[in-house]
């Protein structure tokens, strides 16, 4: 009989609000979305990984201990969205460039576990709302200021009652 298959978890790199900053996206997210994504749940993700056992995760972090990057200001004040995937989220109308440097320090970083650098230009945001019919677009009523000090490696984990995000680890800029 063969071995059962080593558990595979669904993983992803973001920056990870603190509880204040975390309020303040849920407000506005109130605002334009009529099924919002759990507040517990809200973060901008730097590099989706996927399905990967403990092995592959081992590499991530390891390779995650080499990645620098700069502390820096994010302000998310811009409302965008993709109708067809029925995506509403909140993004900056003027991504700080240690973001997209972060971004692709990880990427590179990951090359060496066998992640390929995704293929599409790297859109910096907050997902709202996977629900939302009409996706608005423009600028926030509000801008929120979101002081980026540190990146995580976080779980997908899914239930019968929804998917919540875990953080596994997190490394200081």
């Amino acid at each position: 009989m063969p071995a059962p298959a080593e558990p595979k978890r669904r993983l992803f790199f973001a920056l990870w609000p603190d509880a204040a900053l975390r309020r303040q996206i849920a407000a506005l997210s109130r605002q334009v979305c009529d099924h919002p994504v759990p507040a517990g749940n809200l973060h901008l993700t730097l590099l989706f990984l996927g399905m990967h056992n403990d092995a592959a995760r081992q590499c991530f972090c390891t390779a995650a201990e080499h990645v620098q990057g700069s502390e820096f200001t994010l302000s998310l004040d811009h409302y965008g969205g993709w109708g067809r995937k029925r995506i509403q989220w909140l993004g900056s109308s003027e991504p700080p460039a240690a973001l997209g440097e972060l971004a692709s320090a990880i990427t590179d970083a990951m090359a060496g576990c066998g992640i390929e650098a995704e293929k599409r230009h790297f859109v910096p945001h907050v997902t709202l709302s996977r629900k939302a019919k009409n996706p608005i677009e423009g600028p926030a009523p509000a801008a929120v200021c979101w002081s980026a000090s540190d990146f995580v490696l976080a779980e997908s984990v899914s239930s019968p009652n929804g998917v919540r995000y875990v953080v596994l680890e997190r490394w200081k800029l």
